[in-house]
């Protein structure tokens, strides 16, 4: 899915942000926070300026459908901070964690096509300082939640390496045992690859959304749509004919999707290898928000995996992600005192809830039922489960980074 969130330092002349140093700042010195109001076709941030730290936009779609508010860097290409499947009526707030510097926000109907209302955004000042018992906490969650993105990726490697030999051999069947248990590495740390300008579209968009936004269609669902052709009037997620514009792939085009897969792994591989990359804490917890994001965008829909069915895996690896990066900072939230001690209560135990009731579908060690043979009141009994994790998640970044 065509998700970018999480700022990063990187040999590949991405935008260099401070780690571990950003406490709260609200934009305008008090505790308000700069609203966002969201149309169909325009995109107002109520102010063009705040102080360096942790900014607080109050996002309110008033438009028609789903949309997402983004912060690009200077280059306007880069995406630094997003807030995604803001539904129409919905008000909520997004924390982003900003250093000094020149930014543009924007959003994006329906989440795909080209940024509305790009408009200038600059952060001044500095941090203020944070004690060294914050500072412990904060380097520890880096160090971890890093340590924890490059084994999934290091993991990544060998899997998608097998995974494509099989498909470009013409092994199907192997291919497709493969396939959704290679993409548990990849959806685990998703929001680390949607950093890296188009990397994650070439290696995880859908058709749809490839097409949307004009572009080649490479990656997993490429190769997901060969291993599982669609059959005579088979329509893709967007009602269109799925045999517009598509054919299965000759053995040389079976090669170069393959290869193509490889290549760009390897390149995030080097990426978040090289001694230069780390996150932010808002990055983090941010990462635990936008992962059950997308659970609910793709996965829940069925949209995900629309050909294969294996969506379930997916949703797993999205849940056990988000856990993970929630884990690494809710020691930081815990030490915000009573109120950051409940949410970390109340979030746990929504985990629970909903790792127990997608247990009752399967495992990632054991494969899960295929999508399709989950009714409709089951997958609103998961989709509930979503929600009610996601309300509590929603407050992670302000309680970590100390935002009243």
């Amino acid at each position: 899915m065509p998700r970018r969130l999480l700022t990063v330092i990187g040999g590949a002349g991405l935008m260099a942000v401070a780690l571990t140093g950003c406490v709260p700042n609200t934009p305008t010195g008090d505790a308000a926070a700069l609203t966002v109001r969201i149309t169909d076709d325009a995109c107002v941030v109520s102010a063009d300026s705040a102080a360096a730290g942790a900014v607080t936009f109050s996002l309110t779609n008033d438009g028609t459908d789903v949309n997402e508010f983004e912060i690009l860097a200077e280059d306007k290409l880069r995406i630094v901070g997003e807030k995604e499947n803001v539904v129409p009526g919905q008000t909520i707030d997004y924390v982003a964690e900003l250093p000094a510097g020149t930014y543009f926000t924007a959003c994006k109907f329906q989440q795909v096509g080209a940024p509305i209302g790009l408009a200038a955004f600059t952060v001044s000042g500095e941090s203020a300082a944070i004690s060294a018992d914050e500072q412990e906490l904060a380097a520890a969650a880096v160090t971890n939640y890093v340590a924890y993105i490059r084994s999934q990726v290091g993991e990544l490697i060998p899997a998608v390496q097998a995974f494509a030999d099989a498909y470009r051999a013409g092994d199907d069947d192997t291919a497709r045992s493969l396939f959704a248990s290679t993409r548990v590495f990849y959806e685990r740390v998703e929001p680390t690859a949607e950093a890296f300008g188009d990397l994650d579209p070439k290696i995880d968009f859908r058709e749809v959304d490839a097409v949307a936004d004009g572009l080649d269609w490479t990656g997993f669902h490429r190769i997901e749509k060969d291993l599982w052709p669609p059959a005579p009037g088979a329509l893709n997620s967007d009602g269109s004919d799925a045999a517009l514009d598509w054919a299965p792939s000759s053995p040389a085009e079976r090669a170069a999707f393959a290869d193509g897969l490889v290549a760009d792994v390897a390149e995030l591989h080097e990426l978040v290898t090289d001694d230069s990359f780390t996150v932010t804490l808002g990055d983090i917890s941010n990462g635990a928000i936008a992962l059950l994001d997308e659970v609910a965008s793709g996965k829940i829909t069925g949209e995900e995996d629309w050909w294969s069915g294996t969506d379930l895996m997916d949703f797993a690896a999205n849940v056990q992600g988000a856990k993970v990066a929630f884990g690494n900072v809710e020691d930081i939230a815990i030490a915000q005192g009573e109120d950051g001690e409940a949410l970390v209560d109340d979030i746990t135990a929504r985990f629970t809830s909903l790792e127990t009731l997608l247990a009752e579908y399967g495992s990632i060690e054991n494969g899960f039922v295929a999508y399709g043979e989950v009714d409709d009141a089951d997958k609103k009994e998961l989709s509930d489960a979503v929600n009610a994790l996601a309300e509590p998640l929603s407050r992670l970044t302000s309680t970590v980074l100390g935002v009243s």
